[in-house]
């Protein structure tokens, strides 16, 4: 919506009118989209949307809103139209150079952070780390982790690391090393590190992805060979010995993945559990060294 210059808009009217044509074309949570939009285009904090939206609308707000309806309009997933997108304490930058963080992540993040609270100084490593989602929230959330970020994708570390210089005085404990799984770390880490999380390509090559995730998601942070497991096993198969003696790996996956990793686990880990996403599915492995 082009506004004329002697035309006085109000936010409220560019909001039934981003409501108005996502519902037309379908787009998934319209009143969603055009609120997160309308928001992002005005700076208005959430707090402030409904008492604001009288507001007279700047020509520049006009022409960034235009913009961001249109992108949303041809598909694009409205988090990567924003250009950020909340995840646990933190509002974490994201494009498509990195998968967008779900609330499924969120939970991994949450075990992750409860194994990391049984060690002194704990040393914690975020294998495949994309956006930073969760090895950030761990460093920004425990105020004593060492936390390493890696990435085998130069473009996804550049986001981490743009993600690194919003959490403060907590970046100073945050490492970032671009390789693939544990070529990315110092040999001198090995047999020392208290947590390994890492949610890691799981996707079969022959599975159906959403258009919108095929589309517009990099697909080498989803697919992981013919089953799926690949990336799985090899950070299973590599984790005892970068782990210290109490060590403890944690894993996200797909839920009908979680029966076949967990007994891959029982191998070489002591202590092993699966635990639920917020929906009740099965989205995760623990797998400790030594019995709590």
């Amino acid at each position: 919506m082009m506004a004329d210059a002697e035309e006085t808009v109000a936010w409220r009217a560019l909001l039934a009118e981003a409501t108005s044509r996502f519902e037309a074309k379908n787009v998934p949570e319209p009143a969603l989209s055009a609120r997160r939009i309308v928001e992002e285009a005005a700076g208005f904090e959430p707090v402030e949307f409904a008492v604001s939206l009288d507001e007279p609308v700047t020509k520049r707000a006009v022409v960034r809103f235009d913009r961001m309806v249109d992108r949303r309009l041809e598909g694009e997933p409205l988090q990567y139209v924003l250009g950020r997108w909340s995840f646990r304490m933190l509002d974490l930058m994201v494009d498509q150079r990195v998968l967008i963080p779900r609330p499924e992540t969120e939970v991994v993040a949450g075990k992750a952070l409860e194994e990391v609270a049984r060690f002194e100084q704990p040393v914690v490593v975020d294998l495949g780390t994309g956006s930073g989602a969760i090895g950030l929230s761990i460093a920004a959330e425990h105020h004593e982790a060492q936390v390493w970020l890696t990435d085998r994708s130069a473009d996804a570390l550049a986001v981490a690391r743009a993600n690194l210089s919003g959490i403060g005085r907590a970046a100073t404990r945050v490492n970032v090393a671009e390789g693939s799984w544990f070529d990315a770390l110092d040999s001198s880490l090995r047999g020392t590190l208290s947590v390994i999380v890492s949610n890691p390509p799981y996707v079969a090559t022959t599975d159906d992805l959403p258009e919108e995730v095929a589309q517009w998601e990099p697909t080498e942070a989803l697919l992981a060979g013919a089953s799926g497991l690949s990336d799985l096993e090899v950070v299973l198969a590599e984790a005892p010995q970068w782990l210290s003696p109490q060590g403890v790996l944690v894993l996200e996956m797909a839920p009908d993945q979680t029966a076949a990793i967990a007994a891959l686990a029982q191998q070489a880990f002591a202590e092993v559990e699966v635990f639920d996403d917020l929906t009740g599915r099965p989205r995760g492995v623990i797998a400790r060294l030594n019995s709590v």
